[in-house]
């Protein structure tokens, strides 16, 4: 089981690291350093190559490598089995940490196996409903009235069954009390099924649907954030439409193994943050529809902490049996 003293202790072991000179930090890490991400080609591996590019001074070349499989579980496994010499990272979101133990029978990793370095940015879940939903539902209450009584109809997409997405759409159901059908899918699959009509909805992140939903071809009705997305300002959050207990940000994050010495992990968060600072990561995220979003180190593993006991939580209460 893993507990909130387990997550802030793996944060202040890494403190306990060896000497590095002064001289040797001034120079590159290494010749090559890896980012490693766990998913196919995407959003998580465009952030990684966009913030990877503007980390000039940490080392000579930086290779971002996606290693899709297990859910994303392969990359992490292959970076706590790393050099702990910053040469390695994992650029992942915060649920590998944070929700993945609460969904798996066992992990062949713990947190306490790595050390967090930095969010670099966020983004809220978007609700979005398709042709299949007639016109005039233009709120979420009306699509709630409508789901109540349309109960064969009522079905919405994620990305996968044992997702933060998927659990989202769940406690939606539960909070509104109507059956809410989860469909999983793969890749892009969701938002296909959804123009076309197969499904009712989808709980994505802003950046899958909102093409759609600007060129008119599909309806944002409430994100998930504790404010109103600069990408879709009309839309408003799942608090303001009355359902405080669905606010929620994805995060994405850098983490090292849980070794690395303290000097590297500050040499490596510096270069995160100045990579943060630049106009083209600025309009990069802008492009990919996610905010930067940098959370201090001090309070990074708390974050985890919190988050992790607000989603076993919501894990328990969906019912959800933990798969292996």
């Amino acid at each position: 089981m893993i507990t909130r003293r387990d997550v802030l202790s793996a944060a202040a072991a890494a403190f306990a690291a060896t000497h590095i000179s002064p001289r040797a930090l001034a120079q590159p890490i290494a010749r090559t350093a890896h980012i490693l991400t766990g998913f196919t080609p995407g959003l998580q591996d465009g952030l990684a190559r966009l913030v990877a590019g503007q980390m000039s001074g940490y080392a000579e070349t930086i290779v971002v490598e996606t290693r899709p499989g297990a859910a994303g579980r392969i990359a992490v496994e292959a970076v706590k089995s790393a050099d702990a010499d910053g040469s390695v990272m994992l650029f992942a979101p915060l649920g590998f940490m944070m929700f993945f133990p609460h969904v798996y029978k066992t992990l062949r990793y713990h947190p306490r196996d790595f050390t967090p370095v930095s969010t670099v940015a966020s983004t809220p879940t978007l609700l979005t409903v398709g042709p299949s939903v007639p016109a005039d539902v233009k709120t979420l209450a009306d699509f709630v009235a409508w789901c109540r009584a349309n109960p064969k109809h009522a079905t919405f997409g994620s990305p996968g069954a044992g997702t933060s997405l998927h659990f989202l759409g769940a406690m939606l159901g539960r909070s509104a009390g109507f059956d809410f059908l989860h469909v999983p899918y793969q890749g892009g699959g969701a938002i296909q099924d959804l123009v076309k009509g197969v499904i009712a909805a989808t709980v994505m992140p802003i950046g899958s649907s909102l093409g759609l939903v600007q060129s008119g071809d599909l309806r944002a009705l409430a994100t998930t954030g504790p404010r109103r997305s600069l990408f879709v300002p009309a839309v408003p959050t799942m608090r303001e439409a009355g359902y405080p207990s669905l606010e929620d940000l994805t995060w994405f994050a850098f983490f090292v193994p849980a070794k690395t010495p303290a000097p590297i992990v500050d040499k490596l968060n510096t270069a995160i943050q100045a990579a943060l600072r630049t106009d083209e990561v600025k309009a990069g995220m802008a492009k990919l529809a996610v905010e930067p979003d940098a959370i201090a180190m001090e309070d990074f593993a708390r974050l985890i902490a919190s988050e992790s006991d607000r989603w076993k939580a919501i894990v328990q209460a969906t019912g959800f049996v933990p798969t292996d």
